[in-house]
């Protein structure tokens, strides 16, 4: 049978999905399933890994089954997923032995603050703020609190690539790439291995952790027991990097802004690192040792969520076609200002102890009032990101390539674009993440290069900048006002 279809795995926080691409990167199959969000107290988060895998393998079997297709027919298969996100199972037996502790979660807060005095030299290694959001307190976490009587020599860890990746080759591969490696606080950027000094200051032995190789490599094959098929496993990468290979972003400042649970803008630096305070120094894709591209990163946590929440919080209309004409009912925001800060805020404040709040209400707020302050909520809070970059980076941003599921609400793009002061250019497809893995894979097996993968991308409308100077300093000034009241509310 002829192999003439890729698959790509997007593993989300929310949900699992699986698309089938044709060489000519039409997507021509997909499945999705969403799996349980466990919140055993306020500001923790967790998953459950064998449901994870669960809804993978049926979302990959959905996905074929929509394309009319069969396993024979896959040329190879890619995983992007939820970085950070913490696994820790048992070697022997193959069975989870924690929870998956999220990235949203905040319960390592004391692990990191007890380390504060070497997060420069943190920073400088790894690229990463010492923060919770990052793999290597949670393992200390799992280690301390639920394993203290498993032998560590059993323990494997791995972000959720690498859990799948063992589910996908019944247990023969232990591996990851070198964007969630350098996701997980124990990675070195500049030498691209993990960091000796570092393992010893979290207590981690190196023999947990994954192998490591660059986002374009065969990790290896299927078990025919999974897939009916040994098929290569070509590509591996976080999703927020998938999305930024799928958008294009090649050149030494271009950006791209991720509007799925939370919102995640990437800005490429070539092959020289920069650092910026209250931001990430991350890998953005390696398609090998020698060829490996950085990117400053500004990571939100609560983005599209926001708008989960006012539909199951506040029983807002489950449409979001309907949020986005509520929002438009209203002239302006009558004053209000939402803070979505669930989970703490992340960059560029990094502050666990803030928490969400709407102030500015007033006898005159309305429904529409609240709908469209948390959808201007996502715009300023990459803004914020934005503005660091252009004042410490010196990277003038002036267009911004967007994708993910809140990027089809025209209202929250147009503002974006206003706020910012930038071009807004969303792509036609919307699943970037799982194109950008299909393109990763392609490389590996020699299906286009890079040249041929940039001249594939396509956008299908701009946004361009309507609001005076004046008001949106305005604006910008009013929201800097409410993420000060917001912090350090549980501090």
């Amino acid at each position: 049978m002829e192999k003439e279809y890729f698959l790509s795995l997007d593993e989300g926080t929310s949900s699992t999905k699986a698309i089938v691409w044709d060489k000519n990167c039409n997507p021509l199959g997909i499945g999705q399933n969403n799996f349980s969000q466990i919140f055993p107290e306020p500001g923790l988060v967790e998953h459950d890994p064998e449901e994870i895998w669960k809804f993978q393998k049926k979302s990959m079997d959905d996905a074929l089954s929509s394309a009319g297709i069969d396993y024979g027919s896959i040329i190879s298969i890619g995983i992007a997923n939820q970085r950070e996100t913490t696994i820790i199972w048992d070697k022997n037996t193959g069975i989870p032995l924690y929870n998956a502790i999220v990235w949203q979660d905040r319960r390592t807060k004391k692990i990191t603050d007890s380390l504060m005095d070497q997060k420069d030299m943190i920073k400088e290694k790894t690229g990463l703020i010492c923060d919770p959001y990052f793999s290597a307190s949670k393992i200390r976490w799992i280690i301390d609190n639920r394993l203290r009587n498993h032998r560590i020599e059993d323990l494997k860890f791995g972000t959720v690539d690498s859990w799948l990746l063992w589910k996908l080759t019944s247990g023969k591969i232990h591996a990851t790439d070198y964007t969630n490696a350098s996701r997980t606080m124990l990675f070195n950027i500049k030498t691209l291995d993990w960091d000796e000094e570092i393992l010893e200051l979290f207590h981690i032995p190196k023999g947990m952790l994954p192998d490591v190789y660059p986002s374009t490599h065969i990790y290896g094959y299927t078990d025919a027991s999974v897939t009916k098929n040994e098929i290569p496993i070509s590509s591996i990468s976080g999703d927020q990097n998938a999305a930024f290979f799928g958008q294009a972003v090649f050149s030494y400042g271009q950006a791209k802004n991720t509007y799925g649970t939370g919102s995640f803008l990437m800005a490429n630096t070539g092959d020289k690192i920069k650092n910026i305070n209250n931001l990430i120094t991350t890998i953005g894709y390696s398609l090998d040792r020698n060829k490996t591209i950085y990117a400053i990163e500004g990571s939100v946590f609560i983005a599209g969520e926001v708008i989960q929440w006012l539909k199951n919080g506040l029983n807002f209309p489950d449409d979001n076609n309907e949020i986005e004409e509520l929002a438009g009912n209203v002239k302006d925001n009558g004053g209000l200002y939402f803070v979505p800060a669930f989970t703490g805020l992340g960059a560029p404040y990094w502050e666990p102890a803030a928490r969400g709040l709407i102030i500015g209400i007033t006898r005159g707020t309305t429904p529409s009032h609240i709908a469209r302050s948390a959808l201007e909520s996502i715009a300023y809070q990459s803004n914020d990101i934005i503005e660091c970059i252009r004042s410490q980076g010196g990277i003038q941003i002036t267009d911004l390539r967007v994708d993910g599921g809140a990027s089809v609400n025209n209202f929250l793009m147009q503002f974006q674009s206003d706020i910012s002061n930038v071009n807004v250019r969303r792509a036609p497809i919307k699943e970037t993440t799982s194109l950008g893995t299909c393109y990763l894979s392609g490389i590996t097996m020699n299906e286009w290069t890079q040249n041929e993968v940039e001249k594939m991308w396509k956008e299908e409308k701009i946004f361009h900048p309507r609001l005076q100077d004046d008001k949106r300093k305005e604006l910008y000034g009013s929201w800097k006002k409410a993420v000060e009241r917001s912090m350090h509310w549980t501090a």
